[in-house]
């Protein structure tokens, strides 16, 4: 209220100043102007001496005079206190003369003599309010430049909390982890009865859509202490030292609420490793990431506060900031397995109506690999799908829509596709399917369509009966040979190859080379890895990777990975010429039906040998 009333205060005195001036100038320009001639009182009381004065008019101290012969008008100016008559028979005016002379009293102007003070005052009130201005734009530039170091940390009390330890799931040992420290600010006496010091710093590392920030959400909602979230890019400036400055002010703001939590969002974008960057790394990043060690680990290390992090870059960070004493604990938040999925399905359809077909559980199998942020995704697509279809509750084919619409985009119904192409594609992902159901290894297939999402023309979609953490070779040789079965279907069927399998071949071509160079899957070049990535801040992550073998290793390596997918590839087409007649039943199926999913599907398999 008070700095309202300032700017009202403030704001109201330049106004007043313009409308000064706007009146000013307006009497200037629209008062009457005065072309008349200006005489010597002496010169009028001689002109009346002579009888040439008709007229005189008196207003104060002026003088209007009308002349006769020539008609003319002229002011003068008398004494203020001195009468004109009696002037005038002074200077031997006689009484005839003066009966002659007609002589009027006006009033004089009321507004004349404010006027006039108003235009002498105005050029003062104009510097001076220039002056006050001048003054409170440096006060307020200096206000700005002192808040420039200040810390952008905001702070929530935990009075109100939104989201707590129930709301997240999928991530048990996490919650432990985190459950721990929210213990030990709430009741430190049981730890340190034991000796147990406060944990300095706790690091979630996890990929993409993991939870990081929602586990951070919960801590703030579950702990009855102050929490200070912020993000790494908000330390940084162009200017060096002010990420440093703004650390100290977070930190002495941590200290005066102690016991509290720091909570520091993609932390990676100040902990970046030292010296990695051309020519040296930038000097703001590494002031504020020294500041930041220091704080955590100084002199000053009697302080319960605790900092805690995300990133999904460990690898980039100073080994520094890693070290205990710094960050203590390191929480992993991975893509959540089957069960986590449930729960996290669970917790999103939690408020939203569900139709009786809806089984979750065969959502959570059909999701290998989805983050916590996919699988809500997929949830609120669904919703918004049974909205558009002006349905009560969502449903099982909503939900599964939905998760293809975020594996692979939107159904395309509205592309023309030829009659020749829909058999090419319907024999494609038959070949896929066919290969992926009779190889031992591969996962088994569940839906098959050729109607074109996104920028696939068609898809197969598999459906793991478990998570899978460890990968064999074998597995890996079916999987190569499931990823070739549509090239190989569209050679033995058309004796022609389509650009069809391109992403196929990539992704073969890519789980072959990483069997060669980084699992030590290759016979010939024996169990060795080749090639150190290193990242370089200047260059980038691939043009960083070093090759540490020779150029004859490298041409071993082309030579191994031909043979790996040469392989695969002859493995699924002896799987396709065996049963080339399911193959053809199952794609003319498709162009019938377009989609082939659960019993449809294990009904043509049915009759099939493996």
């Amino acid at each position: 209220m008070t700095m309202m009333n300032s700017r009202w205060l403030r704001n109201g005195l330049v106004y007043l100043l313009i409308l000064v001036a706007v009146m000013a100038l307006f009497f200037n320009l629209f008062s009457p102007s005065r072309d008349t001639e200006t005489m010597e009182i002496s010169g009028v009381a001689e002109h009346a001496r002579q009888g040439k004065v008709e007229k005189i008019v008196i207003s104060g101290d002026e003088l209007t005079v009308t002349l006769r012969d020539p008609q003319r008008t002229v002011t003068s100016r008398k004494a203020r206190e001195s009468d004109i008559v009696e002037f005038l028979v002074a200077y031997g005016v006689s009484q005839e003369q003066l009966s002659r002379i007609t002589i009027e009293y006006e009033a004089p102007n009321e507004w004349g003599g404010w006027l006039n003070l108003l235009t002498g005052l105005l050029p003062v009130f104009l510097f001076g309010g220039l002056i006050i201005f001048m003054m409170r734009q440096a006060q307020s530039g200096n206000n700005q430049a002192l808040s420039f170091g200040k810390s952008r940390a905001r702070m929530f009390t935990g009075d109100r909390p939104t989201v707590n330890f129930a709301d997240v799931a999928g991530a048990d040992e996490a919650k432990q982890e985190l459950q721990e420290v929210v213990e030990f600010l709430k009741g430190p006496e049981k730890f340190i009865a034991l000796g147990a010091r406060i944990p300095k710093g706790v690091l979630m590392v996890g990929p993409p859509g993991c939870g990081k920030t929602l586990m951070a959400r919960a801590v703030a909602g579950e702990a009855e202490v102050p929490f200070f979230s912020i993000s790494g890019s908000e330390f940084v400036e162009m200017f060096v030292g002010v990420g440093a400055s703004r650390v100290r002010d977070l930190f002495d703001q941590a200290k005066r609420h102690s016991p509290c939590i720091v909570f520091v969002d993609e932390i990676d974008a100040v902990g970046r490793h030292r010296g990695a960057g051309l020519g040296g790394s930038h000097d703001e990043r590494e002031q504020t990431l020294n500041q930041i060690l220091v704080e955590m680990d100084g002199f000053d290390t009697d302080t319960n506060v605790i900092v805690m992090a995300a990133t999904n870059r460990p690898d980039i960070l100073d080994p520094a900031l890693l070290r205990p004493g710094r960050f203590d604990r390191q929480v992993v938040l991975d893509r959540p397995d089957m069960k986590g999925r449930r729960a996290i399905l669970d917790i999103h359809v939690r408020g939203k109506p569900l139709a009786d077909d809806v089984n979750l559980d065969v959502i959570a199998k059909q999701t290998p690999g989805f983050s916590g942020a996919d699988l809500e995704n997929v949830v609120n697509e669904a919703a918004i799908l049974a909205a558009r279809r002006d349905r009560k509750a969502i449903t099982l084919t909503d939900l599964q829509e939905a998760m293809e619409r975020v594996m692979a985009g939107p159904e395309r119904k509205s592309r023309i596709i030829s009659q020749a192409e829909r058999s090419i594609i319907a024999h494609h992902e038959a070949g896929h399917a066919l290969v992926m159901r009779l190889l031992p290894k591969t996962d088994k297939p569940h839906k098959v369509s050729i109607i074109s999402r996104g920028m696939a023309l068609g898809y197969t979609m598999p459906l793991p009966e478990e998570d899978h953490y460890l990968m064999g070779r074998t597995k890996f040789e079916d999987e190569l040979a499931a990823l070739l079965g549509g090239r190989a279907a569209e050679e033995l069927i058309f004796n022609d190859v389509t650009t069809g399998a391109a992403n196929d071949l990539e992704r073969a071509t890519r789980m072959a080379r990483k069997m060669v160079t980084e699992f030590g899957m290759s016979d010939k070049l024996g169990p060795l890895t080749f090639g150190h990535k290193e990242e370089l801040v200047f260059l980038g992550r691939e043009i960083g990777e070093q090759r540490n073998y020779s150029e004859k290793i490298a041409e071993a390596i082309d030579e191994e990975v031909r043979h790996l997918i040469n392989a695969a590839y002859e493995k699924a087409k002896g799987v396709l010429i065996k049963h080339k007649d399911l193959l053809i039943k199952m794609a003319q199926k498709l162009i019938e039906v377009e989609t082939l999913e659960g019993p449809e599907l294990e009904a043509i398999f049915s009759g099939a040998a493996a």
